[in-house]
């Protein structure tokens, strides 16, 4: 069985920058957010040790003072203290609930705008789409990351706490004298005793926290080696749920193929997966070792404590104090080490999530504003490879075109047709050459008003499961007439008629049951008529018919060329039903502008355009 490369530990110093770092956004993204979690720390720690005294001192007065003034006063205290503590921890809670519960998806939108504002070629570079995943997985699997480091955080806090507490109610326990009468045990006034006595407590006790951070190392080996059981647990976990499988999963009986997967050895958490052979192994034992070590730190506390007791040096009421303080020492400096541990690994997450929330945008954006309601394109000498690709995608294109002119963009899969709309929507720079609008270099205009002056269709275009009218606009406010207007003009007028609630309808059921669904080529009519209502000067059709027949693609474009009327329309295809009525073909092969000119020419020329029209033209008859 392979094992991945597990995940590093960051180191100490590198660890409290990043999550100091974390804690700088927080602030400033989401101010107040942190505070009330060290907060209730800090008032859970100290109303605990309040009341480990006060119960100290109330048992002393039960079996030793019997004062009954005394023995009152303690009780309304510990009332007192119990009151008072509950009362500012619901206080607490609610400013934290009302900190927290919008949090998920402040976060969320705060990383979204980040995302949304890192150039398109940067995301989709393929090594930064394998530091998202990275980031998903660890933050939405594993528990890593962002939140990780909130709970982190209050807990290492939490543990300094404790551990001051516990010291604070300690001391007294290696001060307090036994009486010369003891006879012998007075050794256990002796300094030298005394520290012996500490030095193996806490020897104990970080023998313990060092067998189960190693335990728990295990756990990040896990982590790193789980994300494709992950990915596979999630996808099984919806998979009954899709309407679309649900025949296929009946016909071929493939729950059936999916139980076979629990038995495989290579995902993570099978019966034989890694993890199982983790928990018989190496993890199982050292987690034994620190439960065998915390249960000898117990006896020798309860040894110590009770023989000092015994012989005079404090009373019973001490005992539970020393003890119960003694205990959540260990306990908390066990919960300081392995959160120090946690934090480490979970600086190599957030290291990940600075990378990409930092990434800089290397595209220049201009601020000239586009002018005119005529525009002229041109591709001058355009070479461009994609980021760590040896191959040219596109190769010396040169290419001009006018506002008002239909040209279609034709050639086989792998041509270079959809790399030729994304260099003109600016999705990405040319490696070599440039784009001019209106006769100036596009990188001069100002970025978001040059994207405004296209629509396009692409292949795998998206609709969301809202409301028509929404998919329409694009937007939770439109202009309804306008909406009607252009879905009747996409061809759908006669299934709009047919709609329960009109355009408010909404369509797919994710979030409505009542909610309806479309075909694909109604899904195709909704995604051009939202094309437009964005009503730009250039509108783009990326082969969004592929899936269909090319009689049925051939029909769509036809009425498609009418509705788009005098604005500029580019047809992108590998068949060709869409040339006949363009004023302008351009024929690419292997990255390469081959031919250009109308239909009749190219036919009437030959070449890759007439083995292609020669081999589809029996679909056009």
């Amino acid at each position: 069985m392979s094992r991945k490369k597990t995940e590093s530990k960051a180191p100490l110093l590198k660890t409290f920058k990043l999550t100091f770092k974390m804690f700088q956004l927080w602030q400033k993204e989401f101010p107040g957010m942190f505070v009330p979690q060290i907060f209730s720390q800090l008032v859970g720690t100290v109303s605990s040790y309040i009341n480990v005294y006060i119960s100290a001192r109330l048992l002393d007065e039960i079996v030793i003072g019997r004062d009954w003034n005394r023995l009152w006063f303690w009780v309304l205290m510990i009332l007192s203290v119990n009151v008072l503590t509950n009362i500012l921890f619901a206080i607490i809670l609610a400013f934290q609930n009302y900190q927290l519960w919008p949090y998920q998806y402040k976060w969320k939108k705060f990383y979204s705008d980040k995302l949304f504002g890192i150039d398109f070629a940067s995301i989709d570079d393929p090594k930064n789409r394998d530091l998202m995943e990275k980031i998903n997985q660890g933050e939405f699997h594993n528990g890593w990351g962002v939140s990780r480091a909130i709970s982190l955080t209050s807990a290492f806090f939490g543990g300094i706490f404790g551990i001051a507490g516990a010291i604070t109610l300690s001391v007294s326990l290696f001060t307090s004298r036994v009486p010369e009468s003891a006879g012998g045990f007075t050794i256990l006034n002796n300094p030298i005793f005394i520290v012996f006595v500490v030095a193996v407590i806490l020897g104990v006790t970080f023998l313990s926290s060092w067998f189960s951070v190693k335990s728990s190392a295990y756990d990040e080996k896990i982590v790193s080696f789980s994300g494709f059981s992950n990915r596979l647990f999630g996808f099984f976990m919806s998979f009954a749920d899709k309407g679309s499988r649900a025949l296929d999963i009946r016909i071929y009986n493939q729950d059936k193929f999916v139980e076979g997967f629990a038995k495989r050895e290579d995902l993570a958490f099978s019966p034989k997966g890694i993890a199982a052979k983790y928990a018989k192994g190496g993890q199982g034992i050292f987690a034994a070792f620190s439960s065998a070590a915390s249960g000898f730190f117990t006896g020798i506390v309860y040894l110590f404590v009770c023989v000092k007791s015994w012989t005079g040096a404090f009373g019973v009421g001490y005992i539970t104090q020393y003890i119960s303080a003694i205990t959540r020492l260990s306990t908390n400096i066990g919960t300081f080490l392995s959160t120090l541990g946690e934090l480490r690994t979970n600086a190599v997450f957030l290291e990940r999530t600075f990378t990409l929330l930092e990434m800089p945008s290397v595209m220049q954006k201009g601020d000239v504003h586009i002018s005119g309601e005529k525009y002229e394109i041109e591709f001058r000498n355009v070479s461009f490879k994609y980021p760590g690709a040896d191959i040219y995608a596109l190769k010396n294109i040169n290419l001009k075109f006018k506002v008002g002119e239909k040209m279609a963009v034709v050639g086989e899969n792998g041509s270079g047709k959809t790399t030729f709309i994304k260099l003109l929507c600016r999705l990405y720079d040319p490696t070599e050459g440039e784009i001019l609008l209106n006769g100036k270099d596009i990188k001069e205009y100002d970025y978001k008003e040059y994207m405004s002056i296209f629509s396009v269709i692409f292949q795998d275009f998206t609709l969301l499961p809202f409301s028509l009218a929404q998919n329409v606009s694009a937007s939770e406010s439109y202009d309804e007439e306008k909406v009607v207007d252009c879905l009747n003009k996409a061809g759908f007028s006669d299934r709009l008629s047919t709609l329960p609630d009109g355009i408010n309808t909404v369509i797919y059921k994710d979030f409505k049951k009542n909610g309806v669904d479309v075909s694909g080529g109604e899904a195709q009519k909704i995604a051009i008529a939202r094309a437009l209502y964005k009503n730009s000067p250039f509108i783009i059709l990326d082969e969004p018919t592929a899936a269909l027949d090319p009689l049925a693609e051939f029909e769509i474009y036809s009425k498609f060329n009418e509705m788009v009327g005098r604005k500029t329309a580019i047809f992108i295809s590998h068949r060709l039903s869409s040339c006949r009525f363009c004023d302008d073909i351009a024929v690419f092969d292997d990255g390469r502008l081959i031919q250009r000119g109308s239909h009749k020419t190219l036919i009437a020329e030959g070449g890759k355009y007439g083995e292609l029209w020669n081999a589809q033209a029996q679909y056009y008859a």
